[in-house]
């Protein structure tokens, strides 16, 4: 196989590979896409608010600030229900997080803003569910504005106020710091007999204890939620880019595992053939490991927005092709064509020749995604099953691709040039059946040695057992040992004493 084909061939068991990031990244990003479009096709709901129409409520050019702050709140509200359901999808459970305004008959629910569990009758859990404030100028007015009457309902529902994420350190330290002056004040009003005056500040103790302990730190800061208000298409593309980063990078570290063992396997085979000093063999095991790497983390990266996106079509056959691996063999596929089509811009190759490699590498992704699933279901072990069905998918149609490409091009072809190309594939064949022999006597022959020398010590080792003899059991190992290359460590049972007294350390 040429290093170009081989090359493709890996991509496409990196995509096989990558089903299960890029379905619960890819889950994840959908959340976002629902919350700035405020309609689930999946599911056939429809928010109450949305990123795009809470950015296009009115605003008083005379209260201009305050109405644009509230509105930023809104969509706080709805930024945090994304993230939140994002984080649930791709920890693999099913998102429950909801706005409570999205729960029918509870719009505008006087003590919580969002809830991930409600009851049998649709009422939200208190323990599961918080009230969003984003109010105040900084942490301190927000505590002041927290303070209030207005705010007294949730100290005295035991509420779990979630705050900015930029303002949730600062008002932690303002509590305690006015829990410790209180504190002292209701000591030194006491003391003194002023025990009106102290019952009041202990009022004001217990407000501030019980707010400092149901304070919950947002998933968005004040900036983050001017953003989605004021710019809904910016602050959805960031969040998804963010997660398609930590797709790819998750994917990265199990593609560079998969891809260096891969090249680690064919460049220990060219250097035992004399093909590869072991210099470069380790050289292109490190390239192969990064590209491999570069590879998986694009592919998920792409992978999941491309997953998220179809997820939430509102054509039903799209969104049943999001749950394949599909998204995965796109997002590879298109950096297989870019090779392509680069080639073709720099003059590399011709019209023809950028046909046919176009042709050629769509056709194997697709069957790769078809095998993969097969080989997935045949082995349903995670990564196993898919890598195997993809490499004989791949394998299989590129070949069937040149077969069916060389037949349509028979009929053009000149005498001398077909009995060229005949004469070609025969010796072709007869190379391969050369190579096969040989592989199959050289493994018969490796089988032969290893199971004869196994069946010796162990039997060496049974019998030592029974007589209690630990040098001829000790000497039975270390053969087993020097079959790998490996020294052993000791050779006797006085040697292994010596070793076990001894201060120096054991190195295998």
């Amino acid at each position: 196989m040429s290093m170009e084909k081989e090359n493709r061939s890996d991509n496409a068991h990196l995509a096989a590979i990558s089903n299960d990031v890029v379905q619960r990244y890819g889950s994840g990003v959908k959340e976002h896409f629902v919350a700035y479009s405020g309609i689930d096709n999946e599911t056939g709901k429809q928010l109450k608010r949305s990123l795009t129409q809470i950015a296009k409520s009115k605003v008083n050019p005379e209260y201009r600030d305050s109405n644009i702050k509230q509105q930023a709140g809104f969509s706080a509200e709805v930024k945090e229900v994304a993230r939140r359901r994002a984080e649930e999808a791709i920890s693999g459970r099913a998102p429950t997080t909801v706005r409570t305004d999205d729960i029918p008959g509870h719009v505008n629910d006087p003590l919580f803003d969002i809830t991930s569990s409600v009851d049998g009758h649709g009422n939200p859990i208190p323990g599961s569910s918080v009230q969003m404030k984003f109010v105040g100028a900084s942490p301190s007015a927000a505590v002041d504005k927290m303070m209030t009457k207005d705010f007294q309902k949730y100290i005295d529902g035991d509420v779990k106020m979630v705050v900015p994420s930029d303002y949730y350190d600062g008002m932690k330290i303002e509590l305690n710091n006015r829990i410790s002056e209180l504190e002292k004040q209701v000591d030194y009003l006491k003391k003194n007999g002023k025990y009106e005056a102290a019952s009041v500040k202990q009022a004001q103790l217990e407000k501030c204890k019980t707010l400092n302990k149901n304070l919950q730190k947002s998933k968005v800061s004040n900036a983050e939620a001017l953003e989605a208000r004021n710019q809904p298409i910016k602050s959805t593309a960031k969040d998804i880019a963010r997660l398609g980063n930590r797709a790819g990078l998750e994917q990265a570290k199990i593609g560079a595992a998969i891809g260096g063992g891969m090249s680690l396997v064919r460049n220990l085979i060219d250097v035992c053939q004399g093909k590869k000093s072991k210099e470069e063999a380790a050289l292109a095991v490190v390239g192969d490991t990064a590209t491999a790497a570069g590879v998986s983390y694009v592919t998920a990266f792409g992978g999941a927005v491309i997953k998220g996106a179809a997820q939430n079509s509102s054509k039903e056959m799209v969104r049943l092709a999001a749950k394949t691996n599909l998204p995965a063999y796109v997002a590879t596929s298109a950096i297989e064509l870019t090779k392509t089509i680069k080639d073709f811009c720099c003059g590399k190759i011709d019209g023809v020749e950028c046909l046919d490699q176009l042709g050629e590498r769509g056709y194997g992704m697709v069957n790769s995604a078809l095998y993969a699933a097969i080989g997935q279901a045949a082995i349903p072990i995670p990564v196993v099953g898919a890598l195997a069905g993809s490499m004989m998918g791949y394998f299989l149609s590129s070949a069937s691709y040149n077969v069916l490409k060389d037949s349509l091009r028979e009929a053009k072809l000149a005498r001398e040039e077909r009995i060229r190309i005949e004469r070609e594939v025969e010796e072709s064949i007869l190379m391969i059946r050369k190579f096969r022999a040989e592989l199959e006597q050289r493994i018969e022959q490796n089988l032969c040695q290893m199971r004869s020398l196994f069946e010796n010590a162990f039997c060496a080792m049974q019998h030592a057992l029974n007589t209690g003899d630990v040098d001829t059991y000790i000497h039975a190992t270390n053969e087993i040992t020097r079959s790998f290359g490996k020294k052993p460590l000791y050779e006797n049972a006085a040697e292994f004493d010596q070793l076990m007294l001894s201060n120096e350390p054991l190195r295998f």
